[in-house]
C-alpha cells in the first residue's frame, strides 16, 4: 500500500472572529443609560485610597502589551475613577510604563535578546481586500516571505514597533495599582517575582521595574504597605490561562486545589489583618474556555481546491486501509486497546472547497497509541518495515470535531510547511501532518479546565464568605458566561460582543485581554457586586466613553 504523501499546496489559515459562522446578532434588552455627571455614595465602604492586587487585567495589559492607553483604561483604573464619583479620590497612581505601543510578550519575552522590538498587536490585512483575511500582528513586525508550500510574501506592519521596559521612575510609595500581568496567585506572595532574574521562575519584570526593593519585597506587601481603605484582590486567572492557552500541553503548568487554596487563603488572611477596618472587593475566575482565543481559529478551518484535496486523499488512502484491516481483526484490534469504532473514527479524508477538518493528535485513553499495532502488522508480514516507518507520524492522529478547541496561535502555522525538516511542501501542517498540542483542546482537557475553574472559584467564594462581611464578590465567571450566551449587549447605546471583531468586540487583537471597552463592562460587575454587599451606589462606567478593537490596518500605498 501507498502512503506517499502526494504534493499539495494549502495556504496559511489565518482568520478573525468576523470569519467564524455566527448565527444572526439578537441584542438583549438596552441597559439604562449612565448620566454624564453621575455621583453616588460608598455606603458602609471606604473609597477614599483605593489599592488594587491583581495580574494583567488589573494592569490594563491588552493586544498582547502592556502600553499606555491600556494601562489607563485598566479594570483598576476605571474602577478608581467610579469610585472618585462616590467620595473616591481623584488620584490613582499607576506604575506607568511609558510607551504608546508596549512590548508584545506574546512574540517576545523579556530580557530582549535580538531582532526588531515588536509593539501591541493590530488586525492587519496584508492583501487590502485581497484573499487573506485580516489577522492579528504585532506593530513593528517586518516584511515576511515564505516560500513553503507556496511563495507568499508578507508586507511589513505599518506603524512603529514597541520598546523594552524600563525601570518605573515615579513615587513607588504612592502607587495604587499593583496589577502585574502574567503572574501567578503565587507570585503575588514571593520575594522571588521581584528578582533576581537569572535561574529563577518566579521572576517577572514588569514587577521588578516597580517593586519597592526588588528581590526582597513582595506584591502583597507592597500593595499592603499602601495602606489603603477598600482595595480590590482579582488573582487566579494566570493558573488556569497558561496552561489552556498552551492546549494543555504541560508547557505551563495548572496550579493544583491543595496550592491555590493555601495561598488563596495566606493572601486574603493577610489583607485582612492588616487593617480591621479595611473592606474590599475580590473577584471569580471566568471560564477561559469560552474566549475568542479558542473560538476564532475553527476545527473545520482548511480550503482545499479539488486538486489539493484528491492528492490528499491519495495521500491517505493507504493510512486508512491499515485502519480498515486493525479494525477488522480481532486479533490487532486487541493489541490495539481500542473499538472497531474508534478505529473507524479516526480515517482521514478531505473534500473540495470550505470546512475540512483539521488533522490533530489525540492523545486520550479514546485513542491509544497505534505504534505497536503498527509493529504487529510488520511481524505478521501485512505491512513492509517501510510502510510502518511512513506510519510512524500518525500513531494517534484524527481531524478534529466541534468538541475541539483550536487555538488563535494555530491561525500562524496551519498550512505551513512542518520546520524542521522545512521546505517540504508534502508535510503540511493541518493536513498532512497533525497540529501540534499546544495548539488544541481536547475535549477532556477543557473539562478538566472548567473543573478546575469550579474548584478555585469556589475557594474564593469560601474565603469571602469567611470574611466577617468585609468582602464582596465579583461573580466575573458567572456574567461572562451570561454574557456569552446572550453574545450582545446594548449598553448605554453600546453593542458589545464577547469577540475581538470591529467594531462590537469587547476583546482585544490577542483574544485573551479585554480591550478598553471590555474592561469597562468588566468594571461594572465588579461595581454591581460592591454596591450589592455595602450598600454604595457607585455609578457605572459608560462603555460609550470607551474604545473597541479598532479595524484592520493595511500597508500603505
Amino acid at each position: 500500500m501507498k502512503l506517499t504523501h502526494r504534493i499539495i499546496s494549502v495556504l496559511a489559515t489565518t482568520l478573525v472572529a468576523v470569519s467564524c459562522s455566527q448565527e444572526p446578532i439578537i441584542p438583549v434588552a438596552e441597559e439604562p443609560v449612565v448620566p454624564e455627571t453621575p455621583s453616588g455614595s460608598s455606603g458602609s465602604a471606604n473609597f477614599s485610597k483605593f489599592v488594587a492586587v491583581g495580574n494583567s487585567l488589573t494592569a490594563g495589559y491588552q493586544a498582547g502589551a502592556l502600553f499606555t492607553e491600556g494601562q489607563n483604561n485598566s479594570l483598576a483604573a476605571i474602577l478608581a475613577k467610579q469610585f472618585s464619583y462616590a467620595g473616591g479620590s481623584a488620584t490613582f497612581n499607576q506604575p506607568d510604563i511609558g510607551s504608546v505601543n508596549g512590548f508584545n510578550t506574546t512574540t517576545t519575552n523579556p530580557p530582549f535578546t535580538g531582532g526588531p522590538i515588536l509593539g501591541r498587536l493590530v488586525l492587519f490585512d496584508p492583501d487590502g481586500s485581497g484573499p487573506r483575511t485580516a489577522a492579528p500582528a504585532a506593530l513593528g513586525t517586518p516584511q515576511r516571505v515564505v516560500t513553503c508550500p507556496s511563495e507568499v510574501t508578507t508586507p511589513a506592519v505599518p506603524g512603529t514597533g514597541g520598546d523594552v521596559p524600563t525601570a518605573y521612575g515615579g513615587n513607588k510609595a504612592a502607587l495604587n495599582n499593583f496589577g502585574v500581568p502574567g503572574i501567578l496567585l503565587g507570585q503575588a506572595l514571593t520575594p522571588l517575582t521581584g528578582g533576581p532574574p537569572t535561574s529563577n521562575p518566579a521572576f517577572n519584570p514588569l514587577y521588578a521595574r516597580f517593586a519597592s526593593n526588588p528581590g526582597t519585597s513582595t506584591i502583597l506587601g507592597d500593595a499592603l504597605a499602601a495602606q489603603g481603605t477598600f482595595f480590590m484582590f482579582f488573582l487566579g486567572n494566570n493558573d488556569i490561562l497558561g496552561y489552556a492557552t498552551t492546549g494543555a500541553s504541560g508547557a505551563i503548568p495548572l496550579t493544583s486545589e491543595a496550592a491555590f487554596q493555601g495561598q488563596y487563603n495566606a493572601a486574603i488572611g493577610q489583607i485582612l489583618a492588616s487593617n480591621s477596618e479595611l473592606k474590599g472587593v475580590v473577584g471569580t475566575i471566568p471560564d477561559v474556555t469560552t474566549i475568542p482565543f479558542f473560538f476564532t481559529v475553527t476545527y473545520n478551518a482548511v480550503t482545499l481546491s479539488a486538486d489539493q484535496a484528491t492528492a490528499l486523499n491519495g495521500a491517505f488512502a493507504g493510512y486508512n486501509t491499515v485502519l480498515d484491516g486493525i479494525a477488522g481483526n480481532a486479533g490487532l484490534l486487541s493489541i490495539s486497546g481500542s473499538t472497531a469504532a474508534n478505529i473507524q473514527a479516526r480515517k482521514v479524508s478531505y473534500t473540495a472547497g470550505a470546512g475540512n477538518r483539521i488533522l490533530i493528535a489525540e492523545k486520550t485513553s479514546d485513542f491509544p497509541d497505534l505504534g505497536s499495532t503498527f509493529d504487529q502488522m510488520v511481524t505478521a508480514s501485512i505491512i513492509t518495515p517501510a510502510q510502518r516507518a511512513a506510519l510512524e507520524p500518525y500513531r494517534r492522529v484524527r481531524q478534529a470535531t466541534a468538541n475541539d478547541l483550536i487555538t488563535l496561535s494555530a491561525g500562524g502555522v496551519l498550512g505551513t510547511c512542518l520546520n524542521p525538516p522545512g521546505n517540504n511542501p508534502q508535510l503540511i501542517i493541518g493536513t498532512t501532518i497533525p497540529l501540534a498540542d499546544q495548539y488544541v483542546l481536547l475535549p477532556s482537557e477543557t473539562a478538566e479546565i472548567r473543573t478546575r475553574t469550579i474548584a478555585f472559584n469556589n475557594i474564593i467564594k469560601a474565603a469571602a464568605a469567611g470574611s466577617g462581611n468585609r468582602l464582596a464578590v465579583a461573580d466575573v465567571n458567572e456574567a461572562f458566561a451570561q454574557f456569552v450566551t446572550d453574545r450582545v449587549r446594548v449598553v448605554n447605546g453600546v453593542t458589545i460582543t464577547p469577540s475581538f471583531a470591529p467594531p462590537t468586540g469587547g476583546f482585544s487583537e490577542d483574544g485573551v485581554h479585554p480591550n478598553s471597552r471590555g474592561y469597562a463592562f468588566l468594571a461594572n460587575i465588579f461595581i454591581d457586586a460592591i454596591n450589592a454587599k455595602f450598600g454604595a451606589t457607585v455609578p457605572k462606567a459608560n462603555l460609550a466613553n470607551y474604545k473597541g478593537t479598532g479595524l484592520p490596518l493595511s500597508p500603505p500605498n
